[in-house]
């Protein structure tokens, strides 16, 4: 799915931030609804399935995160979250919830726009549960068959733990992945004692694919939150 006529789905109560998103996603090529509430906008991703949906939490009635469950319930369409909520636990609750991404109010239209493309490539290609035979950022190759990473074409060995962490974040390269989901999905439970395992394992990993592990090139910190496996070549990001 490309943007052009990709059909966007807006769940926002302020009428300006509609207009605006409106006038800018159709300037994009999108097609465009909106709803000023979350019950409204659950009315709507049912009976228009949209390809992707913009979320505000501070909604009237059925606050934004019930929507996102809601709307997880029966489909996969990507939800990216668009709110004044700027606090690390709001978007660790959004992004756990099973939001794909988030944004904080306000925003550039330009990261907007490079967001929603990603998760409509990932849309596009089947969703995280079946990602490409072999994965490529800059010098960094992942073939998740053959369990083989390479490094500027040199083989990288990797632990067990080390390539299943490696390997989910492929399967959501650039969505955020937060702690609690790596938690779950790479060691099998949450736990207090095991909070630090993905901040070990992340600083191992990247002692072991990034040209510069002090200046992390392929994975990158969310403060707070958790992690993003970039997906194309962009700037270089120092957070460690």
């Amino acid at each position: 799915m490309t943007t052009d006529k990709a059909l966007v789905l807006v769940i926002e109560d302020e009428a300006p931030i509609r207009c605006f998103l409106r006038a800018f996603l159709e300037s994009q090529g999108f097609r465009f609804l909106e709803a000023e509430s979350g019950e409204e906008g659950l009315g709507m991703a049912a009976s228009h399935q949209p390809d992707v949906i913009l979320l505000d939490l501070g909604l009237p009635g059925m606050d934004g995160l019930d929507v996102i469950r809601r709307i997880r319930q029966w489909t996969a369409t990507p939800i990216l979250v668009i709110s004044a909520r700027g606090k690390e636990q709001d978007k660790i609750e959004a992004l756990d919830a099973g939001a794909d991404d988030y944004l904080i109010k306000p925003f550039s239209v330009g990261e907007l726009a490079a967001r929603m493309r990603v998760a409509l490539r990932h849309a596009s290609s089947g969703g995280q549960d079946r990602p490409e035979p072999v994965f490529r950022v800059g010098a960094l190759s992942v073939d998740l068959a053959a369990r083989r990473v390479r490094l500027t074409g040199a083989e990288v060995h990797l632990t067990p733990i080390e390539f299943k962490l490696l390997a989910f974040l492929v399967r959501h390269a650039g969505k955020v992945v937060t702690h609690r989901q790596l938690l779950k999905e790479v060691w099998g439970s949450v736990r207090d004692d095991q909070a630090h395992y993905p901040r070990l394992y992340v600083h191992q990993l990247r002692h072991k694919i990034e040209p510069d592990p002090a200046r992390p090139r392929f994975l990158r910190t969310e403060t707070g939150i958790g992690y993003r496996l970039e997906e194309a070549d962009g700037p270089e990001d120092v957070n460690s």
